[in-house]
């Protein structure tokens, strides 16, 4: 009769959740395997046996909060109208921002990705996650909902926006979730509005001023 399974995808997931969150309080140098494993009720023997020690616990979780949050990303809505696509991807963005903060937190640590020390895997991981949010800006500028501008200015605008504003609420800066939540979802949709085509003489980019 087979001997059970000890470490098993449970405990996978609890080491890689309590990890996330032990680099997101304290960084990842000060990642402990020994606190890990005393923190799960396990031993530092299942951490190597699931993912070979520190370097590969660390690559795992980065990989894994990239994975949770390209999902996120790929199960916002879909419509004939770009603009409200990209809407959507910021609301998306921040959901997955409150239900995995850690993870979120991880995503953006440069200690972590300097750990991995795998450049061409970052990239591929870090193209794939933000993929949808540049295809969405190019369809409105290829349609024309957009002004004449180059979707890697806007995606970079609409980033910037949310990941600040993100920033700002898990740190506490920011008013309670209950007021935070339209004041989000009214930020997104000015900065979408912002870059819209205005038919007319008096057509702008964002930062200009119209004619008079």
């Amino acid at each position: 009769m087979p001997r059970p399974k000890t470490h098993d995808e449970a405990l996978r997931g609890r080491l890689l959740t309590c990890a996330a969150e032990l680099i997101a309080t304290d960084g990842v140098d000060a990642l402990s395997l020994r606190k890990l494993a005393t923190d799960v009720s396990t031993s530092t023997t299942a951490v190597y046996s699931l993912f070979g020690g520190k370097p590969g616990l660390i690559r795992t979780v980065y990989l894994e909060a990239f994975k949770g949050f390209t999902r996120q990303l790929s199960a916002a809505p879909t419509s004939e109208d770009p603009a409200e696509d990209l809407i959507q991807l910021g609301l998306a963005y921040r959901r997955y921002a409150l239900a995995e903060p850690h993870l979120y937190a991880l995503l953006f640590t440069d200690a972590a990705r300097a750990h991995i020390q795998q450049d061409v895997l970052l990239a591929e991981v870090s193209e794939s996650g933000f993929r949808r949010l540049y295809d969405t800006v190019q369809r409105g500028v290829d349609s024309g909902v957009y002004v004449d501008e180059s979707p890697d200015v806007i995606a970079a605008s609409a980033w910037g926006l949310v990941h600040g504003l993100m920033s700002l609420e898990l740190q506490g800066n920011m008013p309670p979730r209950e007021v935070m939540e339209p004041a989000y979802e009214r930020a997104v949709r000015a900065l979408v509005d912002g870059w819209r085509r205005t038919r007319g003489r008096n057509e702008t980019r964002p930062g200009e001023v119209a004619a008079t």
